[in-house]
């Protein structure tokens, strides 16, 4: 049986009605950029964050810059990152001059250890991002305590969280601004690029729109030095429709992996996902850890089980950060944690028989 990672197609047909309809609207409207839709989509996905701002922008990478220029982070200044995330968090911080500094993770969640992040502060940090990896909220309550004790901004990267809550709270809504994703692999994703901010900070809200649109209100007249990073209309009426989807098909991977975790739990080698009792993850990912990884990597290809790997390269380590002091054994976690992981199929387009199929493989005596 073939098996997958992630099937894109499934989720159009389920929606194809309503999709195609998204679609007719916004070409009959000859309005393609900052529009209705785009205003609706805002404010629809801030009610469903429960914050009060939602700004669209062109992806997830720019939401977290914007959000760092709107701050006024740049040159000279420090932003706390995880070790342990893709490279894009780091990127983020890079583009406005200022500089990342990692910190590992907790081996048990793969976020960032909040034990770990005052050692790291200096009288340049200026803030601290935290990264709700694979679908799994950080711990914000020890981040948002160390943030307030050292007057810290912070901020979410919730590009992989759509819909996961932490104390019974909706991701976007734990710290002072967060940026989200809308990629087409992701919980919640467009037909092509796409991210946002929310933020209850009007301030804040209002410089991202400045930022977004080349720093200007009206056409022509420029306040500041902005960007081109707008969410269009297409996209946000594609992402209307799906945000409707949203809870049913994360409940449909939280019913997956609760299927794993029950199935696998007793398997020999394998280290699965640990959720704390405070963490509602939306399973963006199903990530477990095997000494010889890239060896069930194989064996799971061969028997037809599509498989990816989150992340190969620590951010430290790629030719990206080449010129950096980093050295391999910098970050030793996160370092063995990328020789370890795996991801596997996870789509709320599964079928049981697939499921089965991945967890009979998985309980081979390899």
């Amino acid at each position: 049986m073939n098996v997958p990672f992630l099937d894109l197609k499934t989720p159009y047909l389920e929606l194809k009605e309503e999709l195609d309809a998204a679609y007719q609207r916004v070409m009959a409207s000859g309005w393609y950029i900052l529009g209705r839709e785009l205003e609706a989509f805002e404010a629809e996905f801030a009610a469903y964050c429960d914050t009060k701002y939602c700004v669209g922008v062109g992806n997830g990478l720019d939401a977290l810059h914007l959000i760092l220029r709107a701050m006024d982070i740049g040159v000279g200044d420090e932003v706390i990152v995880p070790a342990n995330t893709y490279i894009a968090t780091w990127l983020a911080v890079s583009y406005t001059g200022a500089t990342p500094v990692p910190v590992e993770p907790d081996e048990t969640t793969y976020n960032i250890n909040p034990l770990l992040i005052e050692s790291v502060i200096t009288e340049h940090t200026k803030a601290i991002l935290a990264v709700h990896l694979y679908g799994q909220p950080a711990d914000m309550d020890a981040i948002n305590k160390i943030a307030k004790q050292y007057n810290l901004k912070v901020i979410e990267d919730a590009a992989q969280a759509h819909g996961a809550k932490y104390k019974g709270r909706c991701t976007g809504n734990l710290g002072d601004a967060a940026g989200f994703s809308f990629y087409p692999t992701k919980n919640l994703g467009a037909i092509g690029d796409g991210g946002a901010i929310t933020t209850n900070d009007a301030e804040l809200a209002d410089k991202a729109r400045l930022l977004r649109n080349y720093g200007s209100r009206v056409k022509y007249e420029n306040e500041i030095q902005g960007f081109n990073s707008r969410l269009d209309e297409l996209q946000a009426a594609f992402l209307r429709v799906k945000l409707t989807k949203l809870d049913e098909w994360n409940s449909r991977r939280t019913l997956l992996a609760e299927t794993y975790l029950k199935n696998l739990k007793k398997t020999a080698n394998l280290t699965l996902p640990f959720v704390p009792h405070w963490a509602e993850p939306v399973w963006h990912l199903f990530v477990i850890r095997h000494p010889r990884r890239d060896s069930l990597e194989q064996h799971l290809r061969q028997a037809g089980v599509g498989t990816l790997i989150h992340y190969p390269i620590p951010p430290h380590l790629s030719d990206a950060y080449a010129a950096s002091t980093w050295q391999p054994g910098s970050f030793p976690l996160s370092e063995k944690l990328s020789r370890e992981i795996l991801s596997i199929p996870i789509s709320p387009h599964l079928t049981h028989q697939q499921v089965s199929e991945v967890i009979n493989i998985l309980l081979e005596d390899f």
